[in-house]
């Protein structure tokens, strides 16, 4: 099969008319225009064979650019198969050059009718097509046939006038030649290559872009080594006649719209903006309403398709790679720096023109850096930090100043610690530590050098890059400052680090309260506090006190963080949630600080007291942290506990079945997580293995001098522990420490739970009014996550003790807030203690005002009496935060929505009462 003469009727059957025409003795000019390569050449010799079948004389010329010097190059071939032609003199003059070289071709009509054919006639010389022109005006009365072909597309530089401008319209028949449509060319991949998917194909169809050339290069090159997939690669094509196909339509188009559908090609991936053809022309240095006009028309040849942003682009990666293959690497580069300056000046989004920026090799222009920190800026303050490591390494490539390298090392050694591998960012800061800059930038680098390192478990050498600066900053108290709480606080990683380091802070307080600080004071009172010789009253008052004084900007951090963790621990969940978010949203997020992760861990710990099982299972301190080794952290451990309480344990095996830990670095993170493993063991039905995770953790956080039960309450959960495996002595022992310490620190939580599990271990009436009490602490603090086993553990003594109708309250009310949590583990216990009380069905929730505890009738009545929600927090000394939470439950209760309805509703009761 011909290939380029499918969907060619039309033009076939209109030069066998014009021939007809000729042969009885009126000519015409007939001219084929159409774009390269969509068969011109193909469909002249095929009009040409079928002339000479029907008896005609044909008489072929084909020009070329090489030719166009010469006079009448194209008429030569015409006619020189004459003799005459051959063995006369040249005539100088035009004029009659061209009238002898019409009498030469009138005489070839004495024959048969001619066929005159002239393929690419816009490349034949001056003089020929002024001939060709003259004898088209002369034919009509001739048996002379003129078919000449033309190539009629859309450049950049404006073509010259076609070859039938100057002509009548009724001395010339112009038919343009269109793209093969998909059918057509999907049918001659078919014939070569039957049995390929139709992907295959349909890659085939717009790889060729409709042009038989192209399609037919192709398969030229596939046809060797039919790959399993076309490919998007030039390279990967041989003997290569698609990549010898497209440089021909290229240098058919000329330099200038070379030049743009390179640029185009160079900038196919990239985002650019709307006015896509202005930036082409500023690339490609070409007319912008020129650059246009192509791109339309290109479209419409279906060399190009829009996007889904509706841009212009290659139809097929193949089609792309082959246009880009023939620009040299350094004129690629120079496209991007050139559309990089363009949108710049446009005023482009900064990562627009960053992405412009990868691709060239260094300026050296003080633009550059800038446009490409401010791109990665944009993409760290979105949360793609990933996006942001680009264009920081790229900022390296530009010439900088020891403190501005400085300062990109280390914000690109964060970024890459914290996104890429635990290793990759530590070269970098360590660079940036060496080298010499500012006091701050020196402090800040080597601060996130330390925190990088104590993330791999080496805290020694984290504490000995902080103290390497200190003979730097001996005229700098305040950074002194910084870099020895950063110390203290990275001391965490290692128990003997920690006892030095803070032997240090204490001795240091002693003598010259100055030179530790606020920061510095407040790590002292998170020590004080863990270590169970404070109550959390004067931790708070403490704490206050200190936050109430002015800070250095680089300390600040240090003490909101510290701040924010002795508020939860004291119950404070609001204080310190705000403090939290004032901490987070002073941290640059893009620099590695020890801080970030307390904070984060901080909030996870709010979430756990508020038992915010969906947030802790959500946010990202769940995930295992970036540049960690493989030992655990506290997101994890909090996410463990999570999945128990919510009752999919084997998930919460899961996770902690992924961690090994022997191999996991000493913390007090590893401590958590051991907690949390043993809650999970407890639930699984193993006291034991949960016994034995809880000592353990219990000894290592005894070693670090954490005695006080506000991180880890160990010793009341291998107090259960104990009860289960029935040594219920040793179980006492626990609990009654647990809740001297407790009563220590004297907040809900802590000396709650001890109560509940001490009276759990005494037993009897004494134990029963243990649970009471515990009840009444955990009642009014609003920590559901304590008060719900309390209220399930008064259940059981009460009904041991014979009070079924109290103990059934107790444990309806219990799997009701349990319920309303979603706590899956506790509801059950409810139900099943419930079950066990002799009660007929399960637990069920609570409604109507007899449902409501205490706490919430007394807020219900106040709210109910116009009281705001802080009016009535300062009149009943608690947190507003656990205000809104009784209302909320109110709410539920009573069937209602709305605060206005309270008052209705609690009068009808009451009446009704």
């Amino acid at each position: 099969m011909n290939t380029p003469l499918l969907e060619r009727r039309e033009a076939l059957e209109l030069i066998a008319a014009e021939a007809g025409r000729a042969r009885a003795g009126t000519g015409r000019l007939v001219l084929l225009r159409g774009a390269t390569g969509t068969g011109r050449t193909a469909l002249l010799e095929a009009a040409a064979e079928q002339a000479a079948q029907d008896g005609m004389r044909v008489l072929r010329a084909r020009c070329s650019p090489d030719d166009t010097g010469l006079p009448f190059a194209a008429v030569r071939q015409l006619l020189a198969p004459a003799a005459e032609f051959a063995d006369t003199r040249e005539v100088p003059d035009e004029r009659v050059r061209g009238a002898w070289l019409w009498r030469l071709l009138r005489s070839f009509t004495a024959g048969a009718p001619l066929l005159v054919t002239v393929d690419d006639v816009h490349l034949a010389d001056d003089s020929s097509r002024r001939w060709l022109v003259d004898a088209a005006r002369r034919v009509d009365r001739l048996p002379i046939l003129l078919v000449v072909t033309e190539r009629g597309q859309y450049d950049i530089d404006a073509p010259s006038a076609g070859l039938a401008h100057t002509l009548s319209p009724a001395l010339v028949r112009t038919l343009t030649l269109a793209p093969l449509g998909v059918d057509s060319a999907t049918e001659l991949v078919r014939a070569d290559f039957g049995t390929v998917p139709q992907t295959w194909v349909d890659d085939c169809v717009r790889a060729s872009a409709g042009s038989p050339l192209l399609l037919r290069a192709l398969l030229d090159d596939l046809r060797g080594t039919l790959p399993a997939t076309v490919p998007k690669v030039s390279a990967a094509l041989y003997p290569g006649g698609y990549q010898a196909a497209v440089s021909w339509w290229l240098d058919s188009a000329g330099p200038a719209t070379a030049e743009v559908a390179r640029a185009l090609a160079a900038l196919d991936d990239d985002a650019v903006p709307d006015e896509f053809a202005d930036l082409l022309g500023g690339v490609a240095d070409a007319d912008p309403a020129r650059v246009a006009g192509w791109l339309t028309a290109m479209t419409r040849l279906g060399l190009l398709r829009p996007g889904a942003d509706g841009r212009p682009r290659y139809a097929h990666p193949l089609l792309r790679d082959a246009v880009l293959s023939g620009w040299p690497v350094l004129r690629r580069r120079a496209a991007h720096r050139t559309a990089a300056e363009v949108m710049l000046r446009r005023g482009e989004r900064a990562e627009a023109v960053a992405g412009q920026l990868l691709r060239t090799d260094a300026v050296g222009e003080a633009w550059v850096t800038g446009v490409l920190l401010d791109a990665a800026a944009i993409a760290v303050r979105d949360g793609r930090t990933a996006d942001a490591l680009p264009f920081l390494r790229r900022a390296l490539d530009e010439p900088l100043p020891d403190d501005r390298r400085q300062r990109l090392l280390t914000e690109l050694g964060s970024l890459e610690y914290a996104t890429v591998r635990s290793s990759a960012g530590i070269p970098r800061l360590a660079e940036a530590v060496r080298l010499p800059g500012v006091p701050q930038d020196r402090v800040r680098a080597a601060v996130a050098l330390g925190t990088a390192l104590a993330g791999r478990g080496e805290a020694r050498a984290a504490v000995d890059v902080l103290r390497s600066l200190d003979p730097q900053l001996t005229g700098h108290p305040d950074l002194a400052r910084t870099v020895h709480i950063a110390s203290a606080l990275l001391s965490d990683h290692d128990h003997e680090i920690r006892q030095e380091v803070y032997r240090w802070l204490h001795d240091t307080a002693d003598r010259s309260p100055g030179l530790v600080g606020t920061a510095g004071q407040a790590l002292l009172v998170r020590y004080e506090a863990t270590a169970g010789l404070l109550s959390a009253d004067a931790a708070m008052d403490r704490i206050r006190a200190l936050l109430a004084e002015p800070v250095d900007p680089l300390a600040e951090p240090y003490l909101l963080g510290t701040a924010a963790a002795v508020a939860q621990w004291a119950d404070e969940l609001e204080e310190a949630e705000r403090l939290v978010e004032r901490g987070l949203a002073r941290q640059r997020p893009s620099l590695l600080h020890p801080m970030h992760r307390a904070l984060l861990n901080v909030r996870a710990d709010i979430a756990a007291a508020r038992g915010d099982y969906a947030r802790l299972l959500s946010g990202p301190e769940a995930r295992r942290p970036a540049g960690s080794l493989q030992g655990p952290a506290n997101g994890q451990a909090h996410a463990v506990v999570a999945l128990v309480e919510t009752g999919r344990v084997p998930e919460a095996g899961r996770l902690a079945g992924g961690f090994d830990l022997r191999e996991a670095q000493d913390s007090w993170e590893l401590n958590r997580f051991l907690y949390a493993r043993g809650v999970l063991r407890a639930a699984a039905g193993d006291p034991a293995g949960a016994l034995d995770d809880f000592l353990e953790c219990g000894r290592r956080q005894t070693a670090r001098d954490v005695v006080s039960p506000v991180v880890t309450p160990w010793r009341t959960a291998a107090a259960e522990c104990r009860l289960a495996l029935g040594r219920p002595r040793e179980a006492l022992e626990l609990a009654e420490e647990e809740l001297r310490l407790a009563e220590v620190w004297d907040t809900p939580r802590p000396v709650g739970r001890a109560l509940r599990v001490l009276g759990l271990a005494t037993g009897g009436r004494r134990g029963l009014e243990l649970a009471d009490r515990a009840v009444r602490v955990l009642r009014d603090a609003a920590v559901e996550p304590e008060l719900i086993p309390a209220l399930v553990a008064q259940g059981r003594q009460l009904t041991a003790a014979g009070e079924r109708a109290r103990a059934r309250d107790c444990l309806r009310e219990a799997a009701e807030r349990a319920e309303r949590l979603g706590a899956v583990r506790l509801r059950a216990a409810a139900e099943e203690a419930l079950r066990e009380g002799g009660a007929r069905r399960a637990a069920t929730a609570l409604t109507g005002s007899g449902a409501l505890t205490g706490s919430e009738r007394r807020i219900a009545e106040l709210a109910a009496g116009g009281r705001t929600n802080t009016e009535i927090a300062e009149l009943l000394h608690l947190a507003r935060r656990t205000v809104e939470t009784h209302l909320t439950s109110t709410y539920k209760k009573l069937g209602i929505r709305r605060r206005a309805d309270l008052p209705t509703v609690l009068g009808r009761q009451r009446r009704d009462g």
